[in-house]
């Protein structure tokens, strides 16, 4: 699973030292999750691992779910799954800006074949 979006001109990145101490975590704990995929950092051409603000509360959240009781598989899952909700919100941003934009009067008549159309909206 890649959680990885390369950062813009402007974004800051940390290596592995920096990243751990704003997380709260070990190093070794952050080349641990990079290696089974939880929280996967960038890579410099050399190699060294850098880390986004993003990654940074990403490994907050990993070092919350564990300290609740969750299992890495369980984190796993719930990064993959808020991963898909807010995929799943965009999309429905996404349509919701595409149907205001079709509800506009300018766009009616293509929707009705270039017809008048009276509408009536009854009270619930």
């Amino acid at each position: 699973m890649s959680n990885f979006v390369p950062p813009g001109p402007e974004a800051k990145v940390f290596v592995i030292s920096i990243a751990a101490e704003l997380s709260g975590l070990h190093p070794q704990t952050l080349r641990t999750y990079d290696r089974i995929g939880l929280v996967e950092a960038g890579r410099t051409s050399g190699g060294g691992r850098r880390y986004s603000l993003r990654d940074i509360e990403l490994l907050r959240m990993v070092a919350q779910l564990t300290a609740e009781g969750l299992g890495l598989e369980g984190v796993k899952r719930v990064i993959a799954l808020e991963n898909q909700v807010a995929a799943l919100q965009a999309k429905v941003a996404e349509l919701q800006a595409q149907l205001a934009q079709s509800r506009t009067p300018q766009n009616l008549p293509a929707l009705y074949g270039g017809r008048q159309v009276t509408v009536w909206h009854r009270q619930r």
